[in-house]
């Protein structure tokens, strides 16, 4: 059997354990008024493993296989791959993870984005900065105003 064969197996398996927990044991001790609601705090850990047991079969059958066409990596032309478009990205994302508190989530995210965006290739500049501005403070409103979850929108010393 083949490696991304065993990986679904065990990705099913994951899948089975944690839709019989979100199906049968999350929503127990559930207080009466909660139980009358349309969604339960089990909804969405249901949905996930059945989507997540769907995608495993797919993979465990071969549905999405292509015989036409060689899907896997070749490790001797490893070079071909843009293996550091990668890496910085996740650097990234790990210098965004530290600066997210001292830098507040505005500029963090804002940087993130648009250095993200010129990581990957993108190069049109007066697309890439109004849409990643945009976006920032459309996520950060929908998380402080919406959701009432507080978010430091800015670093301390900046007094806002």
């Amino acid at each position: 059997m083949a490696l991304d064969r065993w990986i679904a197996l065990i990705i099913l398996g994951f899948c089975l354990i944690y839709g019989y927990t979100a199906w049968f044991t999350m929503d127990v001790g559930l207080a009466p008024f909660m139980k009358r609601n349309p969604i339960w705090p089990s909804t969405f850990p249901k949905i996930l493993s059945v989507l997540g047991a769907t995608a495993s079969f797919f993979i465990l059958f071969g549905v999405e296989k292509k015989e036409d066409k060689v899907l896997d990596i070749d490790y001797r032309r490893l070079h071909e791959y843009k293996v550091g478009q990668a890496i910085l990205l996740l650097s990234l994302m790990i210098v965004y993870a530290l600066l997210l508190r001292p830098a507040g989530f505005m500029i963090s995210t804002g940087f993130f984005l648009i250095l993200g965006s010129v990581i990957l290739g993108e190069r049109k500049w007066y697309m890439m900065i109004p849409i990643a501005l945009i976006s920032t403070f459309f996520v950060w409103y929908l998380v402080q105003e919406v959701l009432g979850i507080y978010m430091r929108p800015y670093p301390a010393w900046f007094g806002v």
